[in-house]
């Protein structure tokens, strides 16, 4: 296995799905669409739906449909006491920078949101740089666009020397499809998107001990 380059998700992969985190996040999601743009409550779970699914957040429905300010909309979302929800894991930290190979987050969110996240659950300076919605202009998971931006991005030429680890198998799908080696965070079925599913990311080094051995990268490694 010479792989290069390891993609992170953020939200859901790197701390627990079931932290509840997500739900808050989704309830002030809710909460901008109702205060902000004076939509019904009555309407704003199936427009959600809606937007999620067409475009693969919410924010980019939006922003194509009430021409909402991403900054405003992001600053208001993630106005969570985020500790309160989600927690160093030192196994987790530790089993990260043991990976011989250069780490990235790749997250429809934004950098302000994916710092304070790594800040809450101490992986800071566990990875080599943040692809964040703004570094692929918007453009979200799973559009595959989004995925061939993050490959320019982090400078990696072969595809098929990457990893890429999610929770959400809809997200893995267009990575099988440029030839990424696909990892399913989660308790989750078999599916042709995920080449692996692993239950919790800091079982990864039990599940796939081969990342760690027979690794060739032409990139210098971590000081």
């Amino acid at each position: 296995m010479n792989f290069e380059t390891i993609f992170f998700d953020l939200d859901g992969t790197l701390y627990d799905n079931h932290s509840g985190l997500w739900e808050v996040i989704r309830q002030r999601m809710s909460l901008y669409m109702n205060e902000r743009l004076g939509l019904s409550w009555d309407i704003i779970p199936e427009l959600r739906r809606h937007y999620f699914e067409t475009y693969g957040t919410t924010l980019r429905g939006l922003q194509l449909h009430y021409q909402v300010d991403a900054d405003d909309y992001l600053r208001f979302v993630h106005d969570i006491p985020l500790q309160e929800y989600i927690h160093p894991d030192p196994e987790l930290r530790e089993m990260i920078l043991t990976l011989p190979h250069r780490r990235f987050i790749f997250t429809n969110a934004d950098y302000q949101h994916a710092n304070r996240v790594l800040h809450a659950i101490n992986l800071e300076g566990c990875f080599d740089g943040i692809i964040d919605v703004r570094a692929i202009n918007f453009h979200c998971k799973p559009e595959l666009e989004a995925y061939q931006l993050a490959l320019q991005k982090a400078g990696v030429e072969d595809p098929q020397r990457v990893v890429y680890l999610d929770d959400s198998l809809s997200n893995l799908a267009p990575a099988t499809q440029l030839g990424m080696f696909t990892i399913l965070i989660g308790d989750h079925a078999p599916d042709p998107a995920a080449k692996l599913i692993v239950p919790k990311l800091k079982e990864l080094r039990q599940q796939l001990p081969e990342l760690w051995i027979n690794h060739r990268s032409p990139f210098p490694k971590h000081e």
